[in-house]
């Protein structure tokens, strides 16, 4: 039976349940903190304390969370981090129902969440390969299904779901959150066992993480993989911050279009995501993840020249398809290739750069529109979208994605996924 006939195992069907479900409540708190925020300050340095205390953790410890999910059993670690994100969000709960909340508890539950995301996240990358047998098809299908999953859930659902909860009462939010983090965290606990990875010879954490750095560092398919992402962020940043400051002043967008104009990315996202598998397929994965690349950078240069809200939004709707579809096809590529007992500390060295690569863009976008035009830090998005495709189609080639997946089979198997999809083979030489 080949890979694109192989049913997912029914313990995925947990682990995107219990995915769902904690991305509904990611959602919720996503809408719901910020605007706790808003009840007790106006201060914006105040209110960005909050927001940017959710990705500290990534920054300060993402390598060596990576380090420390390889030494960790995946399940247990995801599970634990979902019980331990319930309880803790009982804690502003209770001060918001006792007229107790304060700037610095928000910021510190957003630092403790985000580091339970961060340990979760990077737990959940390393199960999910070893579940489905480190498969490329499966694994796409997979990550199609989570990714579609998250954006529909913390995407549309959440925000607003946050946003009426929060008219019931400052502690609702919170209590729904901690449900829904409990809930994901029975159903992960069901998920079947995996093989642990063949632990290393005894090193310190700081060697592990630094040698889980290097790996990535010295392979060119996995630097291409994520260099994508992290100048990505970049570019997305420079965009995002003056998006809304250009749909007023140039598209002449209200509050309410605004919020129509991010639904249309998010449509996209969905669409990008639901076609991420049959692109790979046609097209070969390296070659996909080249063409959603230049897609993006494309779509952004078109909103730079929009006359009009429709375009705009058509624009964002192109872009927000090729960001889900790479999101689908770099993470699905990277689990089959990289070793099981350094999946941990790849999956984290990566989203660290990306994450790191966020407040660059933001400040180059704020810096772009301050000294030139509004539409320059998009103008300059675009480019730098086109340029990093340029410079990584041949670090993620076909034939590179080919390479890397033959030598990351085992020996024996005729069906092995290294094998390449149907419809690939005339075009694993196009890039």
């Amino acid at each position: 039976m080949t890979s694109a006939m192989r049913k997912l195992p029914t313990g995925f069907g947990r682990l995107w349940t219990a995915q769902t479900v904690s991305s509904l409540g990611d959602g919720v708190s996503h809408a719901a903190l910020p605007l706790l925020a808003l009840t007790l300050t106006r201060d914006p340095m105040a209110l960005a304390v909050v927001t940017a205390a959710g990705t500290l953790p990534w920054l300060l410890f993402g390598v060596l969370g990576g380090a420390l999910v390889d030494r960790w059993d995946r399940r247990r670690t995801m599970w634990v981090m979902d019980a331990a994100r319930a309880v803790l969000l009982a804690i502003p709960a209770a001060a918001a129902a006792l007229d107790g909340l304060s700037i610095p508890l928000l910021a510190a539950v957003a630092f403790l969440l985000g580091l339970g995301g961060l340990f979760f996240d990077t737990a959940a990358t390393a199960y999910l390969p070893d579940l489905l047998g480190r498969d490329p098809a499966l694994l796409e299908r997979a990550n199609s299904r989570l990714r579609g999953a998250q954006t529909a859930m913390s995407g549309f659902a959440g925000p607003p779901a946050g946003s009426a909860l929060l008219a019931l009462g400052r502690a609702v939010p919170l209590l729904v959150d901690a449900l829904s983090f409990m809930l994901s965290a029975l159903l992960v606990r069901s998920l079947p066992a995996v093989p642990r990875p063949v632990p290393e010879v005894r090193e310190s954490l700081l060697r592990q993480a630094r040698a889980g750095a290097s790996y990535v560092f010295r392979d060119r398919l996995l630097l291409g993989l994520a260099l994508r992402p992290a100048v990505g962020n970049v570019a997305f940043l420079a965009v995002e911050t003056v998006l809304a400051l250009f749909a007023h002043d140039r598209l002449g967008i209200d509050t309410y279009g605004f919020g129509l104009l991010l639904t249309a990315e998010a449509v996209g996202g969905l669409f990008g995501a639901g076609i991420a598998s049959h692109l790979g397929r046609r097209l070969g994965t390296g070659t996909a993840l080249t063409c959603t690349a230049a897609v993006e950078g494309l779509a952004i240069l078109g909103l730079a020249a929009a006359p009009t809200p429709y375009v705009a939004g058509l624009a964002l709707a192109v872009c927000g398809a090729g960001m889900g579809a790479t999101m689908v096809l770099g993470p699905s590529l990277r689990q089959a290739i990289v070793p099981a007992r350094l999946m941990g500390r790849v999956a984290s060295t990566s989203r660290m750069l990306a994450m790191c690569a966020a407040p660059l863009g933001a400040f180059l976008g704020g810096w772009l529109a301050a000294t030139h035009d509004i539409r320059t830090p998009l103008y300059a998005a675009g480019g730098l979208l086109l340029a990093m495709t340029a410079v990584t189609a041949s670090m993620t080639s076909n034939r590179r994605v080919e390479a890397a997946l033959r030598a990351a089979a085992p020996p024996g198997g005729p069906d092995h996924p290294a094998l390449k999809h149907p419809a690939q083979e005339s075009a694993a030489d196009v890039v």
